[in-house]
């Protein structure tokens, strides 16, 4: 049925209704709530499973719907996902026992200086993105030596750990790192012995280099991909065989010229209506300078499709996330244009047995998008420094000492004489 406010207000107990061209998706009531839920097949063993999206009329039908796709993705991918949610929150009840006996008692195990260490200092420090993907490195990435004892660890055993890594070298640098910060947060401590070397700081030091991609076994080196004036016209008009999600968010990289990971964390409270037009401003926070005392927030333009967009999802979603999620975060993650992108690559094996349209443009991923645009303007005769204002870069020097000018007449020339160019190159064939 067509969803009606009123017939979901008087919904009686145990009572629920359906909507329509969203199988599964399902409003239930209950004595005090109405609750989204996404009914399903289980892809594992054909039974019948529930899962909660969330609680009607704080979450709205199309944040709901958002949030229904994406689990009705993971099920059409062979995920079980009431079952991996379980999973998901008993392992969230194991962790905090754990926590408990490794806070009370001495740091004994390498896998308890890294819980240590991710519990004293990455979540009071890092954003909820960060500490998801340094728990992520250190639950899949330790292995065995988990069990060893850290002050007794030997400097051939660090090796041999990071070393098992080489192929892929930035995870072997990030882990690296992050074990050499956690056992001098416990030195400091004082949960390791001052006598325990810190070998994480002193192997393989300036050796772990990227090789670049590698696409079906062929090494293609460290490319600075930037699309040329056809292909990105190409892409333009073939950003529809996306998800809506997707398409606005490629689309959002390529008329604004921002990081992915500011787009996806764009909320209507940043949108205004300017006197000079609209306007998003992304809090200095959100943005990749946080930690510089001389930046500001980040000013952007919003023009022609991205002005479109952000308009039409300010409307849906209100103030808050204008790509929402039913997740931790809040939102989609950053990752979800770029997996996208590489499932629509005609060189992409994953899933063989789901059909999908391929790319035509291919071999670029989206952070290519906001160095195209960006060669688009200098291609346009956008001045050096204004160019590297609309990408949130710092000037740097005496410019970025001196120059306090805002930019943001030439920010909105710019950008609008990118938009224009944009739109002729999507009508060229």
């Amino acid at each position: 049925m067509q969803f009606d406010a009123r017939a979901a207000k008087l919904l009686l107990p145990k009572q629920h209704i359906t909507i329509d061209g969203h199988p599964g998706l399902r409003l239930e009531a209950s004595m005090t709530r109405r609750t989204w839920t996404y009914r399903y097949r289980s892809p594992i063993d054909d039974r019948m499973r529930q899962v909660k999206i969330g609680y009607w009329p704080s979450m709205s039908l199309p944040a709901a719907i958002v949030a229904w796709e994406e689990l009705r993705k993971q099920r059409d991918s062979g995920v079980d996902v009431a079952s991996e949610k379980r999973t998901a929150r008993a392992e969230v009840i194991k962790k905090a026992e754990e926590k408990k006996t490794v806070l009370k008692g001495d740091v004994r195990t390498v896998r308890q200086v890294c819980t240590y260490y991710y519990e004293g200092h990455i979540k009071q420090n890092r954003n909820i993105k960060g500490q998801k993907e340094i728990k992520r490195t250190f639950d899949t990435m330790i292995g065995a030596i988990g069990n060893e004892v850290a002050a007794e660890l030997t400097r051939s055993q660090a090796f041999d750990l990071i070393k098992s890594y080489a192929d892929i070298p930035v995870q072997a640098g990030i882990l690296r790192r992050e074990l050499g910060a956690a056992w001098d947060y416990c030195l400091d401590a004082g949960k390791l012995p001052e006598t325990a070397p810190n070998w994480w700081r002193l192997i393989l030091r300036g050796k772990l280099k990227s090789k670049g991609r590698t696409i079906k076994g062929k090494q293609l080196g460290v490319v600075k991909r930037t699309l040329s004036p056809d292909e990105a016209g190409q892409l333009i008009r073939w950003l529809p065989n996306f998800s809506p999600v997707v398409a606005d968010i490629l689309t959002l990289y390529l008329w604004t010229a921002s990081r992915g990971a500011e787009i996806v964390v764009m909320e209507g409270r940043e949108i205004i209506e300017e006197s000079s037009g609209l306007w998003w401003t992304i809090p200095k926070r959100k943005t990749k300078n946080a930690k510089r005392d001389d930046a500001t927030d980040h000013r952007v333009p919003l023009l022609g499709r991205a002005a479109v967009i952000v308009r039409r999802r300010k409307e849906a979603y209100g103030d808050g996330y204008l790509f929402p999620s039913y997740s931790e975060l809040g939102h989609v993650e950053q990752k979800i244009a770029s997996v996208a992108v590489w499932n629509h690559q005609p060189y992409c094996e994953s899933r063989p047995e789901y059909e999908r349209p391929r790319l035509t443009v291919t071999h670029w991923a989206p952070h290519d998008l906001r160095r195209t645009s960006r060669t688009f303007l200098a291609s346009l005769g956008c001045p050096g420094d204004v160019g590297e204002v609309i990408i949130g870069h710092m000037l740097e020097g005496d410019k970025g000492t001196y120059d306090r000018h805002t930019y943001d007449k030439e920010r909105q020339i710019w950008i609008k004489r990118l938009s224009t160019y944009l739109e002729k190159l999507a009508v060229r064939r």
